[in-house]
């Protein structure tokens, strides 16, 4: 028995408390941090504590629906944004297994200029900017992180910023911009 409080949270709603204690949303109110991985985990930060909803599924952007026109799990959000879909599109053009290749696979051929797995990417990078967008209109945060082992490479930040500039550039009006 030990007498200190004791909490229990995922690893995507944990990774945005760790931003807001130490992090890039230490000095922000409101924020998202969405985690590409083998799905798309994340939180929702909201007067700086974790929005958890009124069913506790606030955050759980794996689950967005992205097609009106396919309303199947396939279509949802991870299967689409996160990592692992990334790789397997990419596997799927490459025809290679998807389990031969990884992150560091692609990253490669995006450098390289592969002009196919640029077109995946280009679609990749277009989903996640719309999303971001969705969700910067919905909950208009101070900041919108991205975390998971791709975020450290600096063609997605800088191909993530350019479709989210085409997106603007299409509104009639000025909105707030994801700062991302």
């Amino acid at each position: 028995h030990i007498n200190l409080p004791i909490s229990v949270e995922n690893d995507g709603k944990s990774a945005a408390l760790a931003e807001v204690w130490k992090g890039n949303l230490a000095s922000c109110s409101d924020g998202i941090v969405m985690i590409l991985g083998t799905g798309i985990g994340g939180g929702i930060i909201k007067d700086r504590k974790i929005h958890k909803g009124n069913h506790f599924f606030a955050g759980e952007f794996s689950y967005i629906m992205q097609d009106t026109n396919n309303l199947d799990f396939h279509n949802a959000f991870a299967l689409k944004g996160s990592t692992s879909a990334l790789i397997m599109e990419t596997a799927a053009i490459k025809k290679v297994e998807p389990r031969s290749i990884n992150g560091h696979d692609v990253f490669k051929w995006i450098n390289d200029n592969d002009p196919d797995v640029l077109e995946v990417f280009e679609r990749f990078t277009m989903n996640l900017a719309i999303q971001i967008y969705n969700l910067q209109c919905i909950l208009d945060p101070e900041k919108i992180l991205i975390g998971g082992g791709i975020s450290k490479q600096p063609i997605l930040v800088k191909k993530l910023r350019e479709n989210l500039e085409k997106i603007y550039a299409k509104i009639p009006f000025d909105i707030p911009h994801a700062i991302v």
